[in-house]
């Protein structure tokens, strides 16, 4: 079983959350595991690689599933 809490900050984190983890999973062993949440934003060569697909030619166009499946092949994934 598992549960997820999301707070908008650290701030938000106090002995509410505690005292519910505690009801919840009794003597059981737990896990806590924090991460910060991260805006993704592209960078500018990921941006220039991606308005250079956008100008390929329609004909040598590989569907995502297409393009898996060769990428599948020649790494033997």
């Amino acid at each position: 079983m598992y549960t997820t809490y999301h707070l908008s900050s650290a701030e938000e984190l106090n002995s509410d959350i505690l005292d519910a983890i505690k009801t919840t999973f009794k003597s059981k062993p737990i896990t806590i595991i924090v991460e910060e949440d991260e805006d993704f934003g592209l960078t500018k060569e990921m941006k220039k690689t991606l308005d250079n697909r956008l100008m390929e030619d329609n004909e040598q166009y590989l569907s995502a599933d297409e393009s898996i499946k060769k990428l599948n092949k020649k790494y033997e994934l």
